[in-house]
């Protein structure tokens, strides 16, 4: 393979030694394979690297540089730790090997592109030469500490408990080792095991740079894993003194590279590799069927979710429930009993003896190597519910597990979801790689173009926190990134780091013991840069752990950092072989750490069972710690009851506040008689029977199909004992509006207290999380579509009042009590209201529920929420799947969608009103405007999806080659455009080299030639003749 690709180099250095007088007898020496051509071979191979390319490239991490090492044998010998970018395995994958000829291919090769340089991801900067599969296994076992020996009798040692006095076994001391020669002594005449407690002298480095001994408590396994440690007082023998798994082993890597630099840290992971896999061949770790224990509590637990089940099906029979509710209810006992066998069987495969190796299934699965709980349950546990092609859960579960075998009836309910994942995968690579391209045409030109662009604004970054857990810390999120204003410390009010610092490792820990939670970084959103971004709104550069260079194509590794997972989550479905992962309805929240609890928003009632129960729509508990610092917010949501008074302290996981997260309630604030108003038998009010139970529910339908003309408002009001509506502590009339599919919990004319519930409205049953609401919902927020069902939100604050009904329509006022003002919305008929008369809500709250427009939000709260919501909710699709990515890169294609401005007022420009303009175009303009005193323009932002986006860019060439590129190019040429080659796309189109990287230097060499003397210009123009006859003449940026 290596004499047919490095042929013409052969052919010449044969000339050269004068064993060939002609090129073709060269040839002929090279096909009768003389032994002289293999010493030349050997000679043009060495230090010449080679492309090794494995399809589909997803990121850039697909092509890597290698220097070739001759083999004998017909198969490409690829390094084990390079797998994981290549996504590589070793069952017959196929790769192409590409040469470097020009000595600056082979520069570039070398500097950019060798393996050894590639050692952090660029998506989000851990290591992604980390060991896995064998190699962690043999770590992990290599590093496994056995419990403590037990005493016989005849082996034990009494002494006296210094404390009690009584007689106690005593624990012979661990044995003293001086250095590894002598464990390794020990090892091989079997005086200790690998994983026995040793005490050993360990040298390691001190802060003043020299060598000092200390003795630590460890096993000979890690001691072993001790000796490749590289020198360094940051480094320590604690790092690798634990039980390492494929997490800690990552962390360690990125700690030796990031204080030990990038050789050492390569030489550690060769070495790590090589011991894994020694030790996992000498470790002998299998798998056979009695490593799966059953768990003994199984019975009793599927029995008594059994019997729950049974229960909730008398219910149902006596019509205390619905069906929805039933189902609901049966799901939930299901996974709920899945999750508690699976933790029976972790603890049944975990535990460990004296005297019994660990189980081997076990160590597979802890140590990250293969398999995961979900695969281990389904193994030893129960494979729990499935789900049918449609997404509905099945709620009859699958009780046995692979051990035990699957009956006929759980193999049908099985492969009914496995087949579906097989078709899945089948169908989503072509959907993820079509997202990827349309990422990268709408990010190619951006481009770091200077260092500073001297803004002064920024966005806020805080902790990201889920149901009171820490999903994104300040570390994921303002790594890397620079500060936009100073940090001082909460408490003493020192100033921590001033603005422009770039904060790496060691601030943001200093920043996290501070307890600060939010800060202020400056962004790729509010980069003030007329072309590409600045260097100091994009941080760091992950790859390489520094600040980015200029001339780094940051769209592009954007693009690829989003692109990439998404092919890796459609290829995911089918591992878990569709069973549900759903997990039970969130219906409380609990405080995630002790602290005082105070409630913002506080409007309560305390119902006929003494319950104090939230009446209000944004009522939000806040928790804070000894110094009054805010720790964690939950939104409780309406009709919620309350577990805890204002200014209450709470431990950690105290119940704060609890509803039923299967209905909406619609509660009652005072006493009175309840009265039916507009509930008309038949026409809005139904009686609906149950066939199954044979009980009546009373139902409000939705009235639309009702006759014509008739303007009904079905409604419950509330009267006191002379027959008056009463009046609300607002004011208002207490009329209670009811929307279609509300069940009616109390009779007409019933007295209730304050806090009853007078009716319900039942939430849908909720379908599994499956990666489909993965890709297509990334797309669908990267396409700013609307969603299906979406919520309305209010574009100004103020008092709710109902206007009049129209014929398919509802009319909601917003009033600003204040200023007066307000605005109408038109909701359709058979939308659930989220609201009720009188109820005063904040800019942006929802008045119809729903997932929100990324239009509206960008229209009522502006550009900085909106990030925020697409940043959070494309973070949220692949935090699901457990892949991390870091936000810069989708910040960067919501910049790209945030490029263009609508007119709102032309002010003296020559623009229409309502028309799209360019931005950076718009704020040139309006500064030569304000310069000559006139009257500048006023524009609002505009959100285009990528697609457009991308068919909306300056250049022409770009846009063409991307889609309907008849429609661009007859457009382009009508209005007479001209393509000044700015990005990355129309540079390789029409043959130059492109702006970024060695050409953005040509690009910025230009530019120092155009600002310099006039002598020097002259200089400047060689420079240009000699750059245009090489071929490469730069565009000035116009």
């Amino acid at each position: 393979m290596a004499l047919e690709l490095f042929k013409p180099f052969i052919y010449a250095k044969l000339e050269k030694y004068g064993h060939a007088n002609t090129i073709k007898a060269a040839k002929k020496m090279v096909e009768k394979e003389r032994p002289e051509v293999w010493d030349i071979l050997e000679e043009v191979i060495r230090e010449h690297p080679v492309f090794l390319n494995r399809a589909p490239t997803l990121h850039r991490l697909g092509i890597q540089a290698f220097e070739p090492i001759l083999i004998e044998g017909k198969a490409i010998q690829l390094h084990p730790l390079v797998c994981t970018a290549f996504n590589a395995d070793f069952d017959g994958d196929q790769m192409a090997v590409h040469v470097p000829l020009s000595l600056e291919a082979q520069l570039e090769a070398r500097v950019l592109m060798m393996s050894t340089n590639n050692i952090l991801s660029p998506a989000n900067g851990k290591p992604i030469i980390v060991p896995s599969q064998d190699i962690v296994l043999g770590l992990y076992y290599l590093s496994l500490e056995t419990p403590e020996f037990k005493a016989t009798p005849d082996t034990a040692e009494f002494a006296k408990d210094p404390e009690t006095g009584k007689e106690i076994i005593k624990t012979p001391a661990p044995t003293a080792f001086g250095s590894i020669s002598e464990i390794e002594a020990a090892l091989a005449a079997g005086e200790v095991t690998l994983h026995q407690k040793i005490r050993l002298r360990f040298k390691e480095m001190d802060e003043k740079g020299e060598m000092v001994s200390k003795v630590v408590v460890t096993t000979p396994g890690r001691a072993i894993i001790g000796l490749i440690l590289p020198n360094n007082p940051h480094i320590s023998y604690s790092l690798i003194n634990r039980q390492l798994t494929k997490k800690t082993v990552s962390s360690v890597i990125d700690m030796v590279y990031r204080h030990c630099g990038q050789k050492d840290a390569v030489i550690f992971c060769d070495q790590l590799m090589g011991i894994g896999f020694r030790h996992a061949a000498l470790a002998g770790v299998s798998f056979g069927k009695d490593d799966m224990i059953v768990p003994e509590a199984k019975v009793k637990l599927v029995e008594r979710a059994a019997a729950e089940v049974k229960e909730f099906e008398q219910q149902y029979q006596d019509g205390l429930i619905t069906a929805g509710e039933r189902y609901n209810k049966v799901v939930d006992t299901w996974s709920r009993c899945t999750d508690e066998v699976q933790a029976a069987m972790v603890e049944a495969i975990s535990a460990s003896e004296i005297g019994k190796p660990t189980n081997s299934v076990w160590m597979m699965s802890d140590s990250g190597a293969r398999g995961s709980p979900a695969q281990m349950k389904q193994l030893a546990g129960m494979r729990g519910l499935m789900v049918k092609p449609s997404g509905e859960i099945i709620e009859q579960p699958i009780v046995a597990n692979f051990k035990e075998g699957l009956s006929v009836l759980d193999y049908f309910t099985s492969s009914h979801g496995a087949r579906k994942g097989l078709a899945d995968t089948a169908l989503k690579t072509a959907n993820s790689g079509y997202l990827t391209r349309r990422l990268v045409d709408v990010a190619q030109d951006c481009i770091i173009s200077d260092k500073d662009c001297g803004t002064e604004r920024g966005i806020d970054v805080h902790v990201v926190l889920d149901g009171g857990e820490v999903v994104a810390s300040l570390e994921d999120r303002a790594l890397g990134r620079t500060l936009a204003e100073d940090v001082s410390h909460p408490v003493s009010g020192e100033l921590l780091y001033p603005a422009g610092v770039l904060l790496d490792e060691e601030a943001i820990e200093i920043l996290e013991k501070a307890g600060i939670e939010n800060i202020k970084i400056r962004s790729v959103l509010t980069c003030d840069s007329r072309v590409g971004i600045c260097a100091k709104c994009y941080g760091r550069d992950l790859a390489r752990g520094t600040e980015v260079n200029v001339g780094e194509a940051v769209g592009v590794i954007a693009a690829q950092s989003i692109g990439e997972p998404g092919t890796q989550l459609t290829m995911r479905t089918f591992h878990i072989g569709g069973t549900a992962t759903r997990g039970a309805e969130q219906s409380m929240v609990e405080a995630a750490r002790d602290g005082k609890v105070t409630i913002a928003n506080h409007n309560v009632v305390v119902n006929s069972q003494k319950i104090p129960v939230v009446m209000s729509r944004n009522c939000e508990i806040i928790l804070s710690d000894e110094q009054g610092v805010e720790r964690a917010r939950y939104r409780v949501p309406y009709g919620s009851k309350l577990m805890v008074s204002q200014e209450e302290k709470v431990v950690r996981g105290q119940k704060l506040a609890e509803w039923d997260p299967y209905t909406l309630p619609i509660i009652t604030e005072q006493a009175g008689r309840v009265e039916y108003v507009d509930l008309i038998d038949s026409i809005t009010l139904m009686e609906r029977m149950d066939e199954v139970t044979g009980l009546a529910s009373r139902v409000v339908v939705d009235y639309k199909q009702a006759a014509k003309g008739v303007d009904l408002r079905p409604r419950l009001q509330l009267k006191d004992e002379k027959g008056n509506i009463e009046r609300l502590a607002n004011g208002n009339e207490a009329r209670y509006f009811l929307s279609p599919d509300s069940i009616l919990s109390v009779e007409n004319g019933a007295e209730v207290h304050a806090g009853d519930v007078l009716a319900r409205i039942p939430r849908e049953g909720s379908k599994t999380r499956d990666i489909t609401g993965g890709l297509p919902r990334v797309a669908e927020l990267f396409e700013a579509r609307s969603p299906k069902d979406h919520a309305i939100i209010a574009e100004n604050s103020g008092r709710i009042e109902f206007g009049r009904d129209y014929k398919a329509k509802r009319c909601i006022v917003v009033k600003d009590d204040e200023t007066g003002e307000q605005m109408e919305y038109l909701i359709p008929k058979g939308k659930r209201i989220s609201v009720q008369e009188g109820d005063f809500i904040q800019k942006g709250d929802p008045l119809v529920d729903g997932p929100r427009v990324p239009h509206d939000i960008l229209k009522v709260l502006g550009v900085e929420a909106l990030s925020e919501y697409l940043v959070n909710e494309v973070q949220d699709v692949y935090r699901l799947q457990g892949v991390k990515i870091n936000d810069k890169h989708i910040e960067v294609i919501v910049r790209q969608m945030l490029q263009k401005v609508e007119i709102t007022n032309p002010g003296d420009s020559v623009w229409l009103l309502g028309e799209v303009v360019d931005r950076l175009v718009f704020e040139a303009e309006n500064r030569e405007l304000e310069d000559s005193g006139r009257k500048p323009a006023a524009a609002s932002p505009v959100l285009q999806g990528i697609t457009k986006a991308s068919l909306q860019t300056e250049s022409f060439i770009s846009a063409a080659s991307f889609q309907e590129t008849t429609r661009v190019l007859t457009e382009a040429a009508s209005s007479g455009k001209v393509d000044h080659l700015g990005g990355l796309k129309e540079n390789v189109i029409v043959g130059r080299l492109i702006p970024a990287g060695t050409g953005g230097m040509m690009r910025q060499m230009r530019k120092l030639g155009e600002k310099a003397s006039p002598l020097k210009a002259l200089d400047a123009d060689i420079i240009n003749e000699d750059t245009a006859s090489l071929g490469v003449e730069m565009e000035d940026e116009s």
